[in-house]
Parts: C-alpha cells; structure tokens; sequence
C-alpha cells in the first residue's frame, strides 16, 4: 500500500499526471542549499519526512542503520527498477493514446484533463483510507478549501501548461526524440534561477547548459535531415522544458500555502488544473473529437487512459522514494540513465534508424545533463561547508570574546 507523507515538506517534482513527473538535476539549482547537511557520503541528511517529500534538498542515504548492507541494495535496486520502469511506461503510454494506429485520439487536452482527474480521485481514496486507518497507511486529510485553492492558482496555470505541453511535444514527436525536445530545461532554469532568485550560476555549470543547447541543436539538425521533424513539436518541447522550470519555481513559493505538504499541493493543483481544462477542452474543439472518437465506447480505451493517470499519480511517489533510498544526485543519474535506456528502447521498438550524429547528440544533452548535477552538487556542498566553518569561526570567536570580559570582571 501507498504510504503518503505527515509533516513538513520541501519543494517537490513535476508530479502531474500526464506528464513524465521526473525530479530534473537543474532543480536543485532551485532549492535551498543553505539546508544541505552532508554526511560521511557526501548525501544530504533530514527528517524522514524530508525525505520522503520529493525534494531535491531533501534527499538522504537510505532508512537508517536497522537494514543489512544486502537489504539496502535490494531495496535500492527494488525502487530504481521500479523508478524507471513506471516513468518509461508513462511515457510509451502516453505516446501510444495520443500516436498509435490503434487509438491515435486527437484530444490531448482532454487525455490530460483525464488524467487530472485520477490524481484527484486517488488523493481524495487515500485521505478517505488514511483517516479510516491511520496504522495502515499515512496520508493527510484532505478537505477542499477555496481560499487555498485560490493561493495555489498562480501554480496550477503553469502546471497546466507543463503537463498540456509536455503531451503536447510527445504526441508530434517520436518517444526517441522526446527526451531531446525537451533538453533545455537545465538551460532554463539557470536563466529563470537568476531572473527570479537573483543566483548566479558557475563558468562550470554554464558549459554543461552550452554541451546540452549543442546537443539539442544537433538533435534537431539530425531529426531534420531524416525528413521526420515536427518543428511544432519541438516548439512544443521547449515550452515544456520553460514550464517544467517555471514549475519548480512556483512550487518553492506555493508550498506553505498547503503547510509544506506535497500531497496536498498535488491535491489542490489537480482540482485547479481540473477546472482550467474545462474551457480549453471546449474551445479547442475537442468535445466534438472525443464525441465521435471510435474507441469511445471501448473498455480498452478507458483501461489504457486510467492506467496513464495511475502511472502519471505514482511518478511522483515513485521519485521521492527513490531519493529517499539512494540521495539526490543518484537520483538524478538514474533519471540520466533512464533517458539514455528510453531513447534506445524506443529506438528498438519503432525500429527507427539513426546516424552517428544522432546519437552523438543525445549523448551531449545526456552528457551535459550529467556533469551539469555533478558540478551543483559539489557546488553545493563547498558552499555548505563553507558556511559551516564561517559558523563555527564566528561561535568561537563569541567564545573568545566571552571568555576575555570574565577576565576583565
């Protein structure tokens, strides 16, 4: 069972359904670094509740001491495995309701908008089960409040344009191109990092973003020269990356409005995200769409469109789980990883052909994504321990100047 988190709570993922929710290494350029607490392995330390909340700051090694080190590496195999195998589905899911020969509906709007829906419903069944069985399952009441839903508003019309874009960019793309179309979202959140934080970013970090622009441009050059390009899709695909960091930045606002509760901000957003689809469905035309779609009537149909709103619903646990075991720069190598099986995956399936440089440019934009974490999380953890020792320079120096007036009495 699904265990949700009590407590405090720290910026979290792109945990919407519909979208492939996945907890980006640039994030943590958005996070609060001041909190960091390294231990022995360079990880992050925090309350379990911390660490369960899928934040990038949040993360740390493991359950504690209680676990062998063979349990550990079970439980951590158990949670990557799991980790990719659900964010890679949602993504073949997603690709298949909106592309496939078989379904191919035109309305991703409303596959969104569906999708929406079953967050709700299974917020609103686990706040029902966690009242009724507390011992069994941990996870907030949730009561509708206007006033909060109004204060989380900003938020969800962002978050309804990632996840609108993020299907938007795969319906006109192919699943081995997507992870390229939607690359610049470590570029953009240096750009947004310093335009609303004010952070300036390393001479380092900043050539990581140049090998990923590189590998992205590249991607699109070689998409082009195959004759399979959707310029609309790679469009779309960077206003997914623009929304996917806007995002983070308004989650890290609008997080106390829902006491620091990820559950409940997913709670809220869904609702709003719920009523702002409504009229971009109807004026999109696709009621008409879904009203004479074939398969509208078929159980396979709804089957597929629930399981993409269940899997879309557990990415989001799934990721903080996975930081919880492991730490957050593992976590973000296992996302590096999993786009690099993903995109060869997809390439295998669809049996698609591509050139050297194709593959060349996927592995800048994997690449630069990879070194561009690495580079934060050092930079991260020098500017902690740099303010641990000006604290501690500053505590003894209050010692000193303690010591000496006793003297002087």
């Amino acid at each position: 069972m699904v265990k949700g988190v009590r407590g405090r709570a720290r910026p979290g993922p792109r945990f919407g359904a519909g979208s492939e929710g996945v907890l980006s290494a640039e994030s943590m350029s958005l996070s609060s670094s001041s909190e960091l607490k390294p231990n022995g392995d360079g990880v992050g330390e925090g309350t379990a509740a911390d660490k369960m909340a899928t934040a990038p700051d949040a993360g740390g090694g493991g359950d504690g001491g209680g676990k062998s080190l063979v349990q550990k590496f079970v439980q951590i195999a158990v949670v990557v495995t799991a980790y990719w195998f659900i964010s890679i589905s949602l993504v073949f899911i997603n690709k298949y309701l909106l592309s496939s020969q078989d379904l191919k509906l035109d309305a991703p709007l409303f596959v969104t908008f569906y999708q929406c829906c079953v967050t709700i419903m299974l917020c609103t069944m686990l706040g029902i089960m966690g009242s009724l069985a507390p011992s069994v399952i941990s996870f907030p009441a949730l009561k509708f409040d206007y006033k909060i839903s109004r204060e989380v508003l900003p938020l969800s019309v962002v978050f309804v344009g990632m996840i609108t874009m993020n299907n938007l960019c795969l319906k006109h793309v192919g699943v081995a191109f997507y992870n390229i179309g939607r690359s610049l979202t470590t570029v953009f959140n240096v750009i947004l990092s310093y335009a609303f934080l004010k952070q300036t970013t390393s001479l380092r970090a900043i050539l990581c973003c140049c090998i990923i622009i590189m590998g992205f441009l590249l991607g699109v050059n070689q998409e082009d020269s195959s004759g399979v390009l959707s310029y609309i899709g790679v469009i779309y695909g960077i206003l997914a990356s623009l929304c996917v960091s806007l995002n983070a930045i308004f989650t890290k606002k609008t997080l106390p409005c829902v006491e620091n509760n990820i559950w409940r901000l997913m709670f809220y957003n869904n609702i709003n995200a719920v009523l702002l689809f409504l009229p971009l469905v109807y004026l999109s035309g696709e009621v008409g769409k879904v009203w004479d779609f074939p398969h509208l009537s078929s159980p396979h149909f709804w089957a597929i469109l629930s399981v993409s709103g269940l899997f879309g619903f557990m990415i989001g646990y799934i990721t903080g789980l996975q930081i919880k075991v492991t730490s957050p720069l593992t976590h973000n190598i296992s996302g590096t990883a999993k786009a690099c099986a993903q995109t060869i995956l997809a390439v295998a399936y669809f049996q698609e052909v591509k050139t050297a440089l194709w593959w060349l440019s996927n592995a800048m934009v994997l690449g630069g994504s990879a070194l561009y974490s690495h580079v934060r999380r050092q930079e991260m953890t020098k500017e902690h321990a740099e303010n641990l020792k000006a604290k501690a320079e500053e505590k003894e120096a209050s010692n000193t100047l303690r010591s000496g007036k006793m003297i002087s009495i």
